[in-house]
């Protein structure tokens, strides 16, 4: 058989190419590497495992044992990263203690940077409660980290340049299975939620501005694979969220996912679990890989509860790029479930607690201060289902602040309501998350304890056709009951937070839960002729829409946290400088000594039959039963809560 000369050509040229690729392809198939990344968030100044409001170490939670679970983590895989989400400085009394009592100065470490400057963290992102101690503070706390810090969409005053370095491209050597070592670019950019300039408005305004979070990664990850970046990880301080972006959203992961560019997203800010069952019938969820929409993601929980893991395997493709062939994500916990127990999974870092044991002592010292005296026992194991002393306290205490405040404004003939809400009332956060304080002397611990947050006083004007609008939102933490059905119901949405159950005292009224609710978890009016809040008077009579009050809330609340209607900030008619923690214990030092019982000016409206309905509240709270109307124990649930019944008739 003959060849042409074109075909011995041609057949050469294939020959040649055969051989020179083999090798490549080779190559290809060899450079395979696993990566793992470990995040924590929402650690909130919780590097001991120590609860300062009950003043008693707690086994589920503290950075002391994630320190612990980092170390195992680690110690199993040649290569990993380190990366915090934010949230860190503030959120305990430890963190009260030393903004507010210690103070930190240049030179100062804060204890939480004496604690992961330990642990070998690569990258740290910045979350909205950074920003409660104001800009200067958040400046020097930062110095003390021995990490860089990213933070992509917060901006100057004028939108023009970023406050804060958008993202880093770390380079880095990973070592495959055999111990060869292989270069790579990692970038990690991180994001809060652009709410802050709400949420700390007193703090930021004219300072700095938010950008939309979504909008800021489709400008910055181009960015980033044009300087190299071979692996792109995004460090959102957001929750999931919606799956169509209403623009600005606080919680955007979901939306962020879609970004062409993002290989993995360490998430947090909602104080939850991914990957978690609950989220399986969300669009584009993979709960079993721990995927959104294909790009591996993580969120660890709140408080140290949690490591979060990202287990990445890596390979070169045809063209040489680096490329994310396979993904898993799995969470970690301190604790252990044990007879509906939470006993420890680990111990705590020995090195942790000696770092930040003079810290600790300078808490403890600072909580057990005594301010006052109270008559009865303070709880808030039912604040979801009567009216509750524990909330009555706080809005007594602001009530009594804001009529002293207004007396020499031109605001001084408006009648003052008050608004508050249950910080502590299980949720998401656990049935040992509840106030319960015994009667006796009170102390600072107890003030932490009833009212969590470095908030400040404010007061908006509103109509009473508004405060009856901003009581329909509050209701909207209730199911609706079908007083016919004679199926199990449980009363409360467990999705609406129960800090923005909100109680408003000075009026009374009633919550028709028969009724469809007015308005959805953000705020959105899904129900326009529905009305739960019923017989809503001042004075004994009914409410006149017209009528204006004074309305003593927080700077959250009246700034639009929530998304609550007509509270955005326009109506604010005085922002005090004190805190709401501060007004409670002005409070309590001017009356010496109070009975805080509720004043049950709110109660459930009777249905047109008796139904009983279903609420989770602490075991503790069946030894307070026989003073609780309506109440009966039904037994425990699967996560440590205890299941009660209430007849509503």
């Amino acid at each position: 058989m003959t060849f042409s000369s074109l075909s011995r050509r041609a057949l050469f040229r294939g020959l040649v190419a055969a051989v020179l690729a083999f090798p490549f392809a080779s190559l290809a198939a060899e450079t395979t590497v696993k990566l793992r990344l470990m995040e924590t968030t929402d650690i909130h100044v919780h590097v001991m495992n120590y609860d300062y409001y009950r003043d008693q170490a707690d086994h589920s939670f503290g950075l002391s044992k994630t320190a612990s679970l980092i170390k195992i983590a680690r110690g199993e895989v040649a290569n990993s990263l380190l990366i915090d989400n934010g949230d860190l400085i503030q959120g305990n009394p430890m963190g009260d203690y030393i903004a507010r009592e210690k103070g930190l100065k240049d030179g100062d470490i804060h204890p939480v940077y004496k604690a992961m400057n330990l642990l070998g963290y690569d990258v740290g992102n910045i979350g909205n409660h950074e920003f409660n101690y104001g800009l200067e503070f958040l400046a020097t706390a930062l110095k003390g980290a021995k990490f860089p810090y990213v933070n992509a969409n917060v901006m100057s005053a004028d939108g023009q340049k970023n406050m804060y370095t958008p993202y880093l491209i770390l380079e880095r050597k990973l070592k495959d299975e055999a111990g060869k070592e292989h270069p790579i670019k990692i970038g990690v950019i991180g994001f809060v939620p652009p709410q802050i300039m709400a949420w700390d408005r007193r703090h930021l305004e004219g300072k700095v501005t938010a950008k939309d979070i979504v909008e800021t990664a489709k400008r910055f990850v181009p960015e980033m694979k044009s300087k190299g970046a071979d692996l792109l990880i995004a460090v959102p301080h957001s929750g999931l969220g919606p799956v169509e972006t209403a623009g600005s959203d606080e919680n955007a992961t979901w939306l962020l996912s879609k970004v062409p560019g993002v290989d993995a997203i360490l998430f947090g800010h909602a104080h939850l679990l991914f990957p978690s069952e609950v989220y399986k019938s969300v669009p584009g969820i993979d709960v079993a890989k721990g995927t959104v929409n294909g790009v591996a993601a993580v969120m660890p929980g709140f408080w140290g509860n949690h490591l979060g893991l990202i287990d990445l395997t890596l390979a070169v493709d045809d063209a040489g790029k680096w490329k994310v062939t396979d993904r898993q994500s799995s969470l970690r916990a301190v604790f252990r479930m044990q007879d509906r127990q939470r006993v420890p999974a680990v111990d705590n870092d020995p090195a942790v607690v000696a770092a930040v044991k003079d810290d600790h002592d300078g808490t403890l010292g600072f909580i057990r201060k005594p301010v006052g005296k109270i008559a009865a026992r303070l709880h808030s194991y039912f604040a979801l289902v009567q009216d509750d002393p524990s909330i009555q306290i706080v809005t007594d205490a602001q009530k009594w602040y804001v009529e002293n405040l207004l007396k020499a404004t031109e605001y001084r003939k408006l009648p003052v309501l008050s608004a508050g809400a249950p910080f502590k009332a299980g949720g998401r956060s656990g049935p040992e998350f509840y106030t319960d304080i015994p009667a006796g002397p009170l102390a600072v611990k107890n003030v932490a304890d009833l009212y969590l947050y470095p908030n400040t006083v404010q007061v908006v004007r509103v109509t009473g056709a508004q405060v009856k609008e901003w009581l329909e939102m509050s209701a909207g933490i209730f199911n609706q009951i079908d007083p016919n059905s004679a199926a199990e119901q449980a009363l409360i949405n467990q999705a609406f937070p129960s800090y923005n159950y909100d109680v408003i005292d000075g009026v009374t009224y009633k919550i028709d839960v028969t009724r469809p609710r007015r308005y959805d978890n953000d705020g959105k009016l899904v129900a326009s002729d529905s009305h739960r809040i019923i017989d809503l008077a001042y004075q004994g009579r009914l409410i006149d829409p017209e009528m204006v009050f004074a309305v003593a809330t927080n700077n959250y609340r009246a700034s639009g946290g929530g998304k609550f209607p007509a509270l955005d900030g326009k109506n604010v008619i005085v922002e005090s400088p004190e805190e709401n923690r501060t007004v409670i214990i002005e409070y309590l030092f001017d009356k010496g000594s109070i009975d805080p019982s509720a004043d049950n000016n709110w109660s459930f409206a009777k249905p047109s039959k008796p139904v009983t309905v279903l609420f989770e509240s602490s075991p503790a709270a069946e030894a307070l039963l026989a003073s609780a109307k309506g109440m009966t124990k039904l037994g425990p649930d699967a996560n440590g809560f205890m299941r009660y019944a209430l007849k509503l008739e």
